[in-house]
């Protein structure tokens, strides 16, 4: 379906029809993987996303447990990054309630549990969606199923994602429930298929861990041939990772999901001015060599924002710039 602007039906067509790039995927969850999936819209010639389905919070935490259906959420957010120019569908899946029953709720989200028992599945619902919205790529569950998060976290168990991004401490375990869930078999293939991964930014424990602690998932990285990067996070996150630098989160990705070290990892070079407890986050190339993994540094600062974010266009250059350096 379509709003019928013919300038945004051409720059569909342009976008999926006539590019000719790498196949990427891109795992995680939260603003960080959409903002990452803004970048590779402007190399990528296929783009897949593996979303978290772990996330417990706002609207996804109310309709995933009621519906048995994964969490939309950061799904909603990943098929929206990847949706070109303006169009009513477009504003009606970023459309939020503020008021009566539905106070909270994302009508996207709402569109997506309806489609779910609309076409049958998950999936089938996630692709009538992207119809519906021109999505120039493939938006999948890292699981066909809602899955629970706990951690450990200073030697007491904390449980729920919503829980554990808020709790300060070290998170000294990591896992899901049921512990050994099955991967979507659309994104085992995709990630089979990629020329290169990406994982970050976000939320380290709970949005870009999650889908590699799928067994399902993280065996696909390791075995793929594609150019495994890590998008590094620009600062500390209260809760999560207060008082780690860049080595820091990628040595806890790879100890909690047994996840093959990175080609290289990308990270901030541009002067930050944070408030404490958070921190810039720094890579040091010499510690980065011990892991075998190259640092590429940019500025990827967005100057139209007043909290910290990457800028979709200057990452995208840099990741685009690694593709060629892939072996």
């Amino acid at each position: 379906m379509s709003d019928g602007a013919p300038e945004l039906e051409a720059l569909r067509e342009e976008l999926t029809d006539t590019r000719r790039g790498p196949a990427v995927v891109a795992i995680g969850g939260g603003h960080g993987l959409a903002q990452v999936l803004g970048a590779v819209t402007q190399y990528a010639g296929e783009i897949t996303a593996v979303v978290t389905v772990a996330d417990d919070g706002g609207s996804s935490g109310r309709l995933a447990p009621a519906l048995d259906i994964p969490p939309p959420g950061d799904i909603r957010k990943c098929l929206i990054a990847l949706t070109p120019g303006e169009s009513v569908w477009k504003r009606l899946f970023e459309y939020r309630f503020e008021g009566a029953d539905v106070e909270g709720h994302s009508l996207g989200n709402l569109i997506i549990a309806s489609l779910a028992e609309i076409e049958g599945d998950f999936e089938s619902a996630l692709r009538a969606s992207s119809r519906l919205l021109g999505s120039v790529g493939t938006v999948i569950p890292c699981s066909p199923q809602r899955l629970h998060l706990s951690a450990r976290i200073d030697g007491a168990p904390v449980d729920g994602q919503a829980v554990i991004t808020k709790s300060r401490g070290r998170i000294e375990a990591l896992r899901l429930v049921p512990e050994d869930p099955p991967a979507s078999e659309s994104a085992v293939r995709a990630i089979g298929a990629a020329d290169q991964i990406v994982l970050g930014p976000g939320s380290l424990f709970t949005s870009v861990m999650p889908p590699l602690l799928v067994p399902g998932i993280r065996d696909a990285v390791n075995r793929s041939r594609g150019q495994l990067v890590y998008v590094a996070n620009l600062i500390t996150q209260d809760g999560e990772t207060l008082g780690m630098d860049a080595a820091d989160h990628l040595d806890a990705l790879l100890h909690h999901t047994g996840m093959r070290p990175p080609a290289a990892v990308v990270a901030n070079s541009a002067p930050i001015a944070i408030e404490p407890p958070h921190e810039a986050l720094t890579a040091d190339a010499d510690v980065f060599a011990t892991y075998g993994t190259d640092v590429e540094l940019a500025d990827l600062i967005d100057p139209t924002v007043e909290w910290p974010r990457h800028d979709s266009g200057l990452l995208g250059r840099v990741l685009e710039t690694l593709t060629s350096k892939a072996p």
